[in-house]
């Protein structure tokens, strides 16, 4: 907001005086809040600090100990500067003394050769201060129009910090008061140098106030919240004090975030909206990038040098219209109870939701118990959610980021797989799931899906046609591995009657159920079949 010395003594009415800086030329970047005209020894106590002192030195004294008690007293009460005009009082050159005190307090002399008028100098310093104040009000009430618009406007957090970036020109990130990275933007600037150890370097920044400068680190930082409750921090790495403007941007940026978090309470929170964006790039990304795997660890999860392992949390519940809408609010709660279980477990988990389930990234040491931590954590969520079933399945543990999607796709199948097969168990792994499992992993591919088709597509166009019970008939028979008898019970339907559904069907399929191969490939078939059904429904 305040010009320097170095700018003031550009100005043409000093320019003119012909200024020459002879003590102190480190202190001329030092702000200038006003200029004053002093013809007095004493005029310490009556300043605040930040002026640019004038004088023609007709009142200062010869002695070298009173004019270094002058200095001394100016710097303490931190003025810009000192203009002494060489007319009046000194022609030629300034006392010595005069000179090394100000070299001593780092408070810049400045003489000027010329009669210069004090008053012309007062209005055009006074001028430019006054007018660098109006353009930063200006400036100011610009950032309170940019963030109202987008307070109302419901932006999400990436966009403030976009804005917060493009007005401050500095990368900025917003972290949770425990330190891990919520969102950033690095103003055109390397994630990669901005991420890596992030929470250990904030850990020990603190600025003893809501907003505030820290000088070692470099950084703007401002706490977010609303009515009494803080959750996060907001940090401008900058690394020169910032004007006022940048300080208003973090300031009006803190509000606008904390209005957002109270706007979307009913969705996803920052902290699993940060997890689910690595857990979806993960995803798509065999080969991780290294800014990925620095997010993750900006967020407090490490992936590299750990143990990784998917884990997939179903809810065990039949979709209906009713249920449907509930979903996300039950799938959340299943996040919080991942999330508590993770902590209880003393383990570091990336954590998010998606249409159908919870998706979570478990990094364990290499020391790691992982079969006792696994266990631990699916006792701890069963026990959270006694109230509403849960599925918990897991993939095989990886090492390193490489190897996380793997896992997490193999978590997903395995849940879905023990969905069907509805069997209770703490911890649902691959090998339990065995036929079931292998069809949930190929249940993309379209060979599987042609198969399929091929071996019940008459039983099904037959059902489809008539109305007729077929293929149920068929899958009871084929869960009961060929025995009529419990297959008809199953069925509640007569064994007479069962029995001429089983020849309709080996009719209508041109096979004999008797035969076991013909038996397992129909089977196959109506597990490949109720997994695509299942899978349509889902996406639809």
């Amino acid at each position: 907001m305040y010009p320097t010395v170095a700018e003031v003594l550009a100005l043409p009415v000093l320019r003119q005086g012909r200024p020459h800086v002879v003590a102190g030329a480190a202190g001329l970047d030092a702000p200038v809040r006003w200029a004053h005209v002093a013809e007095v020894a004493d005029i310490a106590p009556l300043l605040r600090g930040g002026e640019l002192v004038l004088t023609t030195g007709v009142a200062l004294p010869d002695d070298g100990a009173a004019l270094a008690r002058y200095v001394g007293d100016l710097a303490g009460i931190g003025v810009a500067g000192i203009v002494v005009e060489l007319v009046r009082h000194w022609s030629e050159k300034l006392p010595p003394a005069l000179v090394d005190a100000a070299d001593r307090h780092g408070v810049p002399l400045i003489t000027l050769s010329r009669e210069t008028r004090f008053v012309s100098v007062t209005e055009a310093v006074n001028g430019l201060i006054v007018d660098a104040q109006v353009d930063e009000l200006r400036a100011a009430e610009r950032v309170h129009e940019t963030f109202t618009a987008l307070t109302i406007a419901g932006a999400e957090p990436g966009e403030i910090l976009r804005e917060v970036a493009r007005l401050t020109e500095h990368p900025v990130v917003l972290e949770t008061l425990s330190h891990e990275v919520l969102a950033y933007d690095t103003a055109g600037t390397d994630p990669g140098e901005l991420l890596p150890g992030w929470p250990s370097r904030s850990r020990p920044v603190q600025v003893g106030e809501r907003t505030g400068y820290h000088q070692g680190a470099g950084w703007l930082i401002t706490v977010v919240g609303a009515r009494g409750h803080d959750w996060g921090r907001l940090v401008v790495v900058c690394g020169d004090q910032p004007p006022h403007r940048h300080v208003v941007v973090a300031e009006r940026a803190a509000s606008a975030l904390a209005v957002h978090r109270l706007v979307a309470k009913d969705t996803d929170s920052l902290e699993r909206q940060a997890h689910r964006a690595i857990l979806t790039e993960l995803l798509a990304n065999p080969v991780p990038p290294a800014e990925l795997t620095a997010r993750a660890s900006a967020l407090g999860v490490p992936l590299t040098g750990r143990l990784l392992v998917g884990v997939a949390v179903r809810p065990r519940i039949t979709v209906t219209a009713k249920t449907a809408q509930s979903t996300p609010v039950l799938l959340r709660e299943l996040a919080e109870a991942t999330v508590l279980a993770a902590r209880h477990a003393k383990v570091s988990a990336l954590v998010a939701t998606d249409d159908t389930q919870v998706r979570a990234l478990i990094a364990l040491s290499p020391e790691a118990g992982v079969d006792a931590v696994l266990r631990r954590l699916a006792t701890d969520v069963h026990e959270a959610r006694a109230g509403a079933p849960a599925v918990v399945a897991v993939g095989t543990t990886g090492s390193g980021p490489a190897e996380a999607r793997r896992t997490l796709v193999e978590a997903a199948q395995v849940a879905a797989a023990a969905l069907a097969e509805n069997v209770e168990r703490v911890v649902h792994r691959l090998d339990d799931v065995r036929l079931r499992g292998l069809l949930h992993l190929l249940a993309g591919d379209e060979r599987i899906t042609a198969f399929a088709a091929r071996e019940l597509g008459p039983l099904l166009s037959r059902d489809a046609a008539q109305g007729s019970r077929l293929v149920q008939a068929l899958r009871h028979y084929c869960e009961h591995g060929g025995n009529k008898s419990a297959a008809a019970a199953a069925a509640h339907t007569s064994r007479t009657a069962y029995y001429q559904q089983l020849a309709r069907i080996e009719q209508v399929l041109g096979v004999r159920l008797e035969d076991p191969e013909s038996m397992l490939s129909l089977y196959v078939a109506l597990l490949a079949h109720d997994i695509r059904k299942a899978d349509d429904h889902t996406s639809g």
